[in-house]
């Protein structure tokens, strides 16, 4: 196991492996047995290209050679900040097959969050496309590579790669090598790759997947989801999220045998034509981004006849919009409710209307641990509101390298969540809240402590505290509360985006709204109450849109 990570118990690890769930087969290998199976089939489908599972197969190994060759030695984390595009899905399995270690980035980070990972995963590697919707990644990979405690001496590059090294240039060479036996997979019980907390504090958390625990995830997600060589599931969300992944995700339609869609542009319009081009049977969404595809839908309709599955995730949806996909869009809906860290919950496909509006399902699996409890650590009575903890054959011991918050988060095993559910008689749960002080924007988890110690660097702002407030599009929106320093003019909302943005917060992070007040409401031990923060003020000003 690779130092700075938690491993399972031996007693535990050997009853996933009775049990079924670990089947010992690494990674990088799933491409490769569905490649021998289904090697004249379409696997992808991309920027005006097909591409076969023999394809895709024979060039994440010519990646691995040219990456091997250039010297990305097994072990190595490799930051991977790609938008959905061929080259995520080859150097993914190019990177599992040589054992160095894809850290998935997601395509909106930007300094504050690439330069911590860079540094904290102590990377060899950082893989980024040219430009992505108007943004230049290269400028962002020469202010990171010259960090302090920085070390990147590879830069791959999709596209233009400037003084940097071209992806296709290494995947060229790894092809002049062909013949060339690659080395033997490392054992399926040590870590894969890493994925990110939703985050609780300033910066993410990296979240250890092996790959024995990570393929049980793909497999079981893809059976509960009905997925088979017919499944056409458009990746409208980036892949590097846990949820487009792998719940089931780009790699459970890979697995067995279907074909990955991904748009150029994430624009709902755009989406639903290919939905109609390719005839797409499976899609997942967050909330606001379902919102947006069905008003995108009813304006201008496109043939969606093909849609047979819409997963919605990464937050709760409010009752009326869920109940409008089966009628603007003929499918079934899915409520999906799980993390990176591992546990997920699924209404079945064969579940009643009213069951799907009312929760956001039940356990993938049987091997599943659950427990809801109050504050003292104790079991609530049936039907009560409580702490999710779990524990089971696919989420995480231990965040990487965080000793210490591990200790708070996680008790004989079992992982804490931060999630007030209740549970159904049948099992299925219902999401009341978090404990944790995360706003869920679109989907995003932004961290209020973050964005206050971002705008207390501004220098007119004494203070400042940041809430999410309900948003009929985007779930919440950030709303941002500052207490301006003595003789100093409040800043405009135009000046608080830019300054925000300057400093490297992600554009997702910058708050949608902000308001002076002239003292923070504190509760009774000192501390800021958020609560009472709506009730002290008018209503917020709206900052800037969020550029780039």
């Amino acid at each position: 196991m690779l130092p700075g990570c938690v491993p399972w118990p031996p007693e535990e690890a050997a009853r996933h492996r009775g049990d079924g769930y670990w089947s010992g087969e690494p990674l990088g290998e799933l491409l490769r047995r569905s490649a021998a199976e289904h090697g004249d089939r379409t696997a992808l489908v991309a920027e005006g290209r097909r591409v076969g599972y023999a394809e895709l197969d024979a060039r994440a190994d010519d990646l691995a050679r040219g990456l091997l060759d250039l010297g990305v030695a097994a072990g190595d984390r490799i930051v991977v900040h790609l938008p959905n595009c061929p080259e995520f899905v080859v150097a993914t399995f190019a990177l599992l097959r040589i054992g160095a270690l894809p850290v998935y980035a997601l395509p909106a980070h930007r300094l504050k969050e690439i330069g911590h990972l860079c540094a904290f995963s102590e990377a060899r590697g950082y893989l980024i496309a040219d430009r992505y919707l108007g943004y230049d990644y290269r400028e962002l990979a020469r202010t990171v590579a010259g960090q302090p405690g920085t070390d990147l001496p590879h830069v791959l590059v999709v596209g233009e790669a400037q003084e940097f090294t071209g992806l296709d240039a290494v995947e060229a060479a790894g092809r002049a090598l062909r013949g060339t036996p690659l080395p033997p997979p490392g054992p399926a019980d040590d870590v894969a790759l890493f994925l990110l907390s939703g985050g609780t504090t300033g910066t993410p958390k990296l979240i250890p997947r092996t790959h024995d625990d990570y393929a049980y995830n793909v497999r079981a997600a893809a059976d509960v989801c009905g997925f088979d060589r017919d499944t056409v599931y458009l990746a409208a969300l980036p892949a590097a999220h846990n949820f487009a992944l792998a719940c089931p995700g780009v790699l459970g339609t890979l697995a067995v045998g279907g074909t990955v869609v991904m748009p150029d542009d994430p624009e709902p319009g755009e989406s639903l034509r290919l939905v109609a081009e390719e005839r797409v049977t499976a899609t997942a969404l967050v909330p606001s981004l379902l919102g947006l595809w069905l008003d995108a839908q009813e304006g201008m309709p496109e043939d969606v006849s093909s849609l047979r599955l819409v997963q919605v995730g990464g937050a709760k949806p409010d009752t009326a919009t869920a109940a409008r996909v089966r009628p603007v869009f003929g499918a079934t809906l899915q409520q999906v409710f799980g993390m990176a860290e591992g546990l997920l919950n699924f209404t079945r496909l064969d579940d009643p209307e009213d069951r799907v509006l009312a929760c956001q399902g039940r356990p993938l699996s049987p091997g599943d641990e659950v427990r809801i409890v109050d504050d003292e650590g104790r079991d609530v009575p049936p039907g009560a509101v409580g702490q999710l903890l779990t524990r089971g054959p696919y989420t995480l011991r231990g965040y990487y390298r965080l000793p210490e918050h591990n200790a708070r988060a996680f008790t004989g095993g079992w992982y804490r969540t931060g999630d007030l559910v209740r549970m159904l008689p049948g099992g299925d749960l219902v999401v009341e809240g978090r404990i944790k002080e995360v706003i869920n924007r679109a989907g995003d988890k932004v961290s209020a402590e973050e964005v206050e110690e971002q705008l207390a660097a501004h220098p007119a702002v004494r203070q400042a505290a940041v809430i999410g407030e309900p948003d009929p599009v985007l779930g919440e929106r950030i709303a941002a509360f500052v207490v301006v320093e003595p003789g100093a003019g409040c800043p405009t909302a135009a000046e608080v985006g830019e300054f925000l943005r300057a400093r490297g917060l992600a554009a997702y992070k910058v708050p949608d709204r902000l308001a002076a007040i002239g003292s923070l409401p504190l509760t009774a031990i000192g501390k800021v109450d958020r609560k009472a923060l709506p009730a002290r003020v008018p209503a917020p000003r709206p900052v800037a849109p969020p550029v780039g």
